[in-house]
């Protein structure tokens, strides 16, 4: 097993925690990460890209000139692909980018990311998380107080919108829930807090 510090608010080290060596300990997997991340970001993807072909560009309903005797190419309409102004050959439509991955490869992603934050120090663990009302310099202050800068990924056991609300003004700052996490989430963010109760919860749910 693992052991690591255990955090307040303040910074201050109240303890330790023991990790799960087959969830943050294991030898990270970086092709399976990759593909994870490309899976991730290709599924984000809305596909809405779209160009008109010669049959939806507006004109060209009629022959724009005579087709023998006249010495020049046969032309069936003004809105041909090579023409000026014609429409698009094999063009991009939309379309849904989207496809799934083995649900074995997801969770041997999501370990290889949260075992390659425990190896890097990257992640800390929090006892708890707790505002009294919205309040985003009680979030600033114990982002410093932990040493924390640049992009955080703050993890909690469920949705706060106390906390949600009061990290949402801070740049680079984004929460999430233990059940929702992704790799490319993980990945993203220089520093990973999480709390005691989330590592339980993901410990639970990928052990």
């Amino acid at each position: 097993m693992l052991k690591i510090s255990v955090y307040d608010m303040d910074g201050r080290v109240t303890g330790e925690m023991e990790l799960e060596q087959s969830i943050f300990g294991i030898v990270p997997n970086e092709s399976v990460l990759h593909e994870a991340v490309v899976n991730y970001l290709a599924n984000k993807r809305s596909g809405t890209h779209s160009t008109l072909t010669r049959g939806e560009v507006r004109g060209g309903g009629r022959k724009p000139y005579k087709q023998n005797k006249i010495d020049r190419s046969r032309a069936g309409s003004i809105r041909m692909p090579h023409w000026r102004h014609g429409g698009i050959a094999f063009g991009p439509k939309p379309r849904d980018y989207g496809y799934r991955l083995n649900k074995k490869v997801k969770r041997l992603a999501i370990k290889s990311a949260l075992s390659a934050k425990v190896q890097n120090n990257e992640l800390i663990v929090v006892d708890r998380i707790h505002l009294a009302s919205y309040r985003t310099k009680t979030i600033v202050a114990m982002l410093n107080a932990l040493g924390a800068d640049r992009k955080v990924l703050i993890v909690l056991p469920e949705k706060d919108h106390m906390i949600y609300k009061s990290a949402n003004n801070i740049p680079g700052v984004q929460t999430t829930e233990a059940d929702s996490l992704n790799v490319y989430d993980i990945l993203n963010c220089d520093t990973f807090i999480i709390t005691k109760d989330a590592v339980r919860l993901v410990t639970e749910i990928f052990v």
